[in-house]
């Protein structure tokens, strides 16, 4: 992994092996970001992916394996507890074109990842709204 940081965005180079929600954690921990947007490609072929479920507010998971080129890798680093909240959701293509995505538990890259972290001033923070069972941005 490296990066480079460009006043308010940073462009970060993930290398084979490298764990995508981990790596730009590290990035906003470093960085001291408290509030930017995602977007980024690359190729990765072993990830998880949840869809979360309403009704029992929990995500299932579905792993996937092989060759997968990231079509897309969108979100955005918040905080919570004083710490980075990465939210990212991808879509990729694996063999036969077929297409998946869905809210990023873990991406290992197998070839290269190229993401813009674009940071803004200020701070959006989450809170664990029970009701519907997730963390929600709080103002």
């Amino acid at each position: 992994m490296e990066y480079k940081r460009y006043e308010n965005v940073i462009a970060l180079r993930l290398d084979k092996g490298d764990d995508i929600t981990e790596s730009v954690y590290r990035i906003a921990e470093k960085e001291n970001v408290k509030f930017a947007n995602v977007s980024g490609i690359g190729a990765t072929d072993d990830f998880t992916v949840g869809v979360f479920d309403i009704a029992k507010q929990e995500y299932e998971k579905y792993d996937f394996r092989g060759n997968h080129e990231i079509n897309s890798l969108v979100g955005n680093i918040t905080e919570k507890d004083g710490k980075p909240y990465i939210h990212l959701h991808i879509t990729a293509t694996g063999k036969d074109c077929k297409v998946v995505g869905g809210h990023l538990v873990k991406g290992i890259i197998s070839l290269t990842g190229e993401i813009i972290i674009t940071v803004t001033d200020g701070k959006i923070s989450r809170e664990f709204d029970e009701t519907l069972g997730i963390n929600r941005w709080k103002f």
